[in-house]
């Protein structure tokens, strides 16, 4: 290890017992620690990036006395990031067996996929055995699991001997088999250990993971040069893949200010901490269409431990938030901490999401800023319907400049978001384009169009929204449009996909929105059933 590192004490609680483990140094992985430390290695490590799943374990927290189950990639985790949580392995499932010789008792997850044939070579069914725990524990005792659910929970995790149907029959079967003695979470037991895990009080240390947003900020102030972290789930790979070292690690997400989405009259706000499954739930109960986009960003366990705010300061030209915050017109809110005469204040400025950028994985953040909220309009007819019993102190800034309520009577919004990867799930984009469009009477009123996956930042596709804006919305419009999608970008050609196909899909995905809005339905896999087909045939 780096002379330079430091290390210190990391608290979590496993079996309902608070676990203590020393000099565990800030840029030490869970799984790590898991395996090299507390010799548990049923874990496993398979892709080492978080694609594979093979090293999936569950984390729980208390809220309001009850334990909050998430399945998450313990390969790109930084341990330390789960100081005061519950973490559950495969060895934590079964009962321990009195008899000698005897093989010990099973949890339903695991002796579902005994009966249902869903393993072979084994190397995967911990990871699987661990995000059936997750349901499980999550639908009250796996009850209600359907195959659709069990098909997008499963996604992070990857199979290639029994294949995914036995994996998917294990699913369904687990609410039906008893729970014996000794098996599962004493719950209990593991709150009340939970609460004996006292916060960490930040001083000079390594790992810094502040509760306050005050403290956040003024960490930041005080170590610009910290790794920022929030999911750790890029930052992960620059560990197990660049192998780079950290000696100061600074976490966002135990401030309590930034685990919450906040919802105004005409925005919502989406704190930096919140992860991806909270934010994209925020953003499907705005516009349900999302919801296939949202179960396609990623597996399940890097959506549980990657935050929207993480995914937009990063700012990966191939990042499938970002398309989509820049059609919905998203602003971000930068925060940092200002020296004052009285000792120091919260300072705080927003601008678009498309200004944030300025070139390959660079932006425009000063050394001492966050990025803290981000904050998306809500769609026109909602400008009235602020949710009641929104916190009143420590809230994102609801001033600044808010979207207008374009259309009024008669007006229509349109919003689709498309991801072109070579996989359905858990895959890459080699194109993304998401398009928000108001209509009244006919014509384009309103359009934003973001792009990712051409350009060395997402982009905002100014000049195709100046071919269509205050247009007739009919096929020569879009035509137009078409060529100038095309011609606005010039991507590369890497592994996934050529600059040609990506220029092409541009347009083809332009004229495919153009043709769900007219009602052609078929052309999309999410309505796309058996029996449509049988209709066409």
């Amino acid at each position: 290890m780096n002379s330079k590192i430091s290390a210190q004490t990391l608290r979590f609680v496993r079996r309902g017992q608070a676990v203590a483990l020393g000099n565990v140094a800030p840029d030490r992985t869970l799984l790590e620690v898991l395996r090299e430390d507390l010799q548990l290695t049923a874990t496993k490590e398979g892709c080492g990036e978080g694609d594979c799943g093979a090293c999936t374990v569950v984390l729980a927290q208390a809220v309001n006395g009850k334990l909050q189950y998430q399945a998450i990639n313990s390969c790109i985790r930084l341990a330390h990031s789960v100081d005061g949580m519950a973490v559950f392995t495969a060895e934590d499932l079964s009962a321990p067996t009195l008899k000698a010789g005897a093989s010990p008792d099973l949890h339903p997850c695991q002796e579902a996929m005994v009966q249902c044939h869903g393993s072979q070579c084994g190397f995967c069914t911990p990871g699987f055995v661990m995000s059936l725990f997750g349901m499980y524990q999550n639908s009250g005792g796996g009850q209600g699991i359907t195959r659709e659910q069990a098909q997008v929970d499963l996604s992070g995790n990857l199979c290639r001997c029994t294949g995914y149907r036995p994996i998917l029959d294990a699913a369904e079967k687990m609410g039906s088999l008893p729970l014996p003695a000794g098996c599962g979470v004493d719950e209990a037991a593991t709150v009340a250990a939970l609460k004996s895990l006292k916060p960490r009080q930040n001083g000079d240390e390594s790992y810094l993971r502040p509760t306050t947003l005050a403290a956040l900020l003024q960490a930041r102030s005080a170590h610009p040069k910290a790794q920022v972290v929030a999911g750790c789930t890029d930052v992960g790979l620059w560990v197990t893949k660049l192998h780079k070292r950290f000696e100061r690690v600074l976490d966002v997400t135990a401030a309590r200010e930034l685990q919450r989405v906040e919802t105004y009259p005409h925005h919502i706000a989406i704190g930096a901490a919140v992860n991806l499954t909270d934010a994209f739930a925020a953003l499907v109960k705005e516009r349900p269409q999302l919801k296939t986009f949202s179960q396609r960003f990623a597996g399940l366990p890097v959506r549980n431990s990657g935050t929207l705010g993480g995914n937009v300061a990063n700012g990966s030209p191939i990042g499938d938030a970002m398309p989509l915050l820049i059609a919905l017109g998203a602003s971000v809110v930068l925060m940092r901490w200002k020296k004052t005469a009285a000792g120091g204040e919260i300072a705080h400025r927003e601008l678009r999401l498309e200004d944030l950028y300025t070139g390959y994985r660079t932006n425009v953040m000063r050394a001492d800023e966050l990025l803290c909220w981000i904050k998306v309009p809500r769609p026109t007819g909602h400008a009235s319907s602020a949710a009641p019993g929104r916190p009143k102190q420590a809230s994102a800034p609801s001033g600044g400049s808010e979207p207008n309520a374009v259309g009024g009577v008669g007006a229509e919004e349109l919003m689709r978001v498309y991801k072109i990867s070579k996989r359905f799930d858990d895959d890459i984009s080699a194109v993304c384009l998401a398009i928000q469009m108001t209509l009244k009477d006919g014509t384009v009123q309103q359009v934003s169009i973001g792009a990712g996956g051409v350009a060395a930042t997402p982009a905002r596709a100014h000049q195709t929204e100046a071919a269509l804006l205050g247009q007739p919305w009919n096929a020569d419009t879009v035509m137009a449009a078409t060529a100038a999608l095309r011609a606005e970008f010039q991507p590369i050609s890497d592994m996934r996909a050529s600059a040609a196909y990506r220029q092409t899909v541009l347009g083809n995905l332009l004229r495919r929105f153009w043709l769900e809005s007219q009602g052609m339905t078929t052309i999309n896999l999410e309505s796309l059933t058996a029996s449509s087909l049988e209709a066409t045939a």
